[in-house]
């Protein structure tokens, strides 16, 4: 048997003669060993879902630890390790001003605590750790002390009002379909209810189909057909945007109200780069839904306000309630939330302030936006300019100006070359600054110390969490040369005391690349220097030969490094994949330059 709670299997009478008992973490070692026996086996996996585990937790059924998982952003190579060991989707992806990281949602996370097994020292485990809520200085945070106008509310008519309710497993989608029933019930209206359900427990998509009517005589089939859709609350972006829910829209008519939360599924956790076409997906609610869609970012909202994401599904009740999309009373779904029992207090807050969003839009920004962590755009919103600038800086924290000037220097030419023989075409400087860059700020021990105790990590964290903290960081030191049952190596948990040693390593950047490095020796070390020497030779060629007719492949040549990422054996083997993709694209470069050199020659 293998488990997540191992302890819970006491040795007993009642076991078969022979039969072990392994933790979670032995899953693929056990497999291994059981594919090498002649005949049948029998192996039993037990763990609780992550679903059933919150659901557990808030009855106070469950063990909770008062720890959570959290991921240094700037450490993260966004490698996508994590992902692939704990296969959760709550390791959801961040898009940054140095590329795509990781980041944990808190709010759906199960504290199983897989992902910190990724080959990767961004991980830290924060004990004590409770989720920070909104506070804001002057601001009201109770939605219910703003006095909010009544909406004109649709009513039922001859024939039921049709909702349909969409969303994922395990964030309380289901719910709103029963708050729903109930709230009708209590006001003596008919109500039908039929949840699809499907892989909900695996984060699948969820569908309530909800009939309300004047009486119960009044409905006669439950699930809501094609184009008869009164409301379609869209507690998820994707699931909204499937066939089969915009064919329950009619334009104009169906009201459409959605979260833009970008909530990506567990393709994610098997392909790092896998992104969902969102501009696509709310076009084609837009087509849909024509004057009726309202797109709301309800799950940033309610995670700033009430400290949990998983209230932005009740936010969005209240949002389509307050737009009159919703014939129930207030006080028939306050109450219908009382009897349901779960986080009262934070659902009817949630409600509240769903229905301030709709009826005040800017002042509900107005409260959110100092709440919110301040976050650097992306790359793709600065100039070459900024871009280069941010990098110099950096660099020169990372080792020293001479290095960071090293950097500027590359980039200028590269730009000079882009201006002078591509004058038309734009992109090879830009990728050149991301990507250099990449290269000459390896996160190697000196580094990874830095980005610790520089102050950026200690900013993320009382951001992200309140309470007496006390940190466990999970690292592999190949000092130590723990190996896991693959023969590869294995991570060590280390206390609060290791921000003592990352702060002696941060101080010892000036050794890196000398003879004192201990660790520049390393085979790890040696690669990524190569890998510097190798670009920079790679940007002598391109300065040299560039031309209009390959400029695209210049540009593609240039990305190359943002293939390679992750630490150790996982960094290893992208870049042999970076580098067989690499030859392929430098062979056809040469081979459409040949004549631009011919010609200058």
């Amino acid at each position: 048997m293998v488990t997540d709670q191992p302890d819970k299997y006491a040795p007993g009478e009642h076991w078969p003669a022979g039969m072990k008992i392994y933790p979670r973490e032995e899953l693929i070692a056990v497999e291994e060993e059981l594919s090498q026996v002649k005949g049948t086996t029998v192996l039993i996996y037990d763990q609780t879902c992550a679903a059933e585990k919150r659901r557990r937790r808030k009855r106070g059924e469950f063990p909770d630890p008062d720890k959570r998982a959290f991921i240094n952003e700037l450490v993260c190579e966004g490698c996508g390790d994590c992902g692939v060991k704990s296969n959760c989707v709550s390791v959801q992806p961040v898009e940054t001003e140095f590329g795509r990281k990781r980041t944990i949602d808190q709010s759906s996370c199960n504290k199983d605590f897989s992902c910190v097994n990724g080959f990767c020292p961004s991980f830290v485990t924060v004990h004590g750790a409770k989720i920070r809520k909104a506070s804001a200085a002057g601001a009201p945070t109770d939605a219910a002390a703003i006095d909010i106008p009544a909406p004109v509310r649709r009513e039922i008519g001859a024939q039921p009002y049709e909702i349909l309710v969409t969303g994922v497993g395990g964030t309380g989608v289901v719910t709103i379909g029963a708050i729903l029933g109930m709230a009708a019930h209590l006001e003596g209206k008919g109500c039908g209810l039929i949840d699809m359900a499907g892989l909900a427990q695996k984060g699948g998509a969820v569908f309530c189909h909800v009939k309300l009517a004047r009486s119960p005589d009044d409905i006669h089939a439950i699930r809501v057909a094609a184009g008869e859709a009164d409301l379609v609350l869209g507690c998820d972006l994707v699931v909204s945007g499937t066939k089969k829910v915009l064919a329950a829209v009619q334009r104009d008519e169906t009201g459409v109200v959605v979260n833009t939360a970008e909530v990506y599924p567990g393709d994610f956790a098997r392909s790092a780069d896998f992104r969902l076409p969102i501009e696509r997906i709310k076009k084609n609610i837009r087509d849909a839904a024509g004057d009726g869609v309202t797109f709301v970012d309800a799950s940033a909202i309610a995670t700033a306000l009430l400290g949990n994401s998983i209230a932005a599904n009740m936010f969005m009740l209240g949002f389509a309630w307050q737009k009159g999309l919703i014939p129930l009373s207030q006080e028939a779904i306050f109450r219908a939330l009382e009897l349901n029992g779960e986080a009262v207090a934070m659902n009817q807050q949630a409600f509240t302030w769903g229905r301030r969003a709709c009826a005040d839009p800017e002042g509900v920004r107005a409260v959110v936006a100092p709440m919110r962590p301040a976050a650097r755009a992306p790359d793709a919103a600065q100039s070459l300019d900024d871009i280069v600038a941010r990098r110099v800086e950096f660099l020169t924290r990372y080792q020293n100006a001479a290095y960071a000037e090293r950097y500027r220097k590359y980039v200028a030419r590269v730009a000079e070359a882009e201006r002078t023989r591509t004058p038309d075409k734009s992109g090879l400087a830009e990728a050149v600054a991301k990507y250099l860059f990449k290269l000459m700020a390896v996160k190697d021990e000196y580094e990874v110390a830095r980005l610790y105790t520089d102050g950026s990590f200690m900013k993320q964290v009382a951001a992200t969490f309140e309470g007496d903290l006390r940190f466990e960081f999970h690292l592999a030191p190949p000092i130590l040369g723990r190996k896991d049952a693959t023969g590869l190596p294995k991570k060590t948990s280390f206390g609060p005391w290791m921000m003592k040693v990352f702060r002696v390593l941060a101080a010892l950047k000036g050794l890196r690349g000398t003879a004192f490095d201990i660790f520049g020796y390393s085979a790890e070390r040696r690669a990524e220097r190569r890998l510097i020497d190798q670009y920079e030779i790679l940007l002598e060629e391109l300065i040299g030969t560039l031309s209009a007719a390959h400029h695209a492949t210049a540009v593609a040549l240039a990305s190359m490094p943002e293939k390679i990422r992750g630490f150790g054996h996982v960094k290893e083997r992208h870049i042999k994949v970076a580098k067989a993709e690499e030859a392929a694209l430098l062979e056809h470069y040469r081979g459409a330059a040949a004549p631009v050199k011919m010609a200058a020659e």
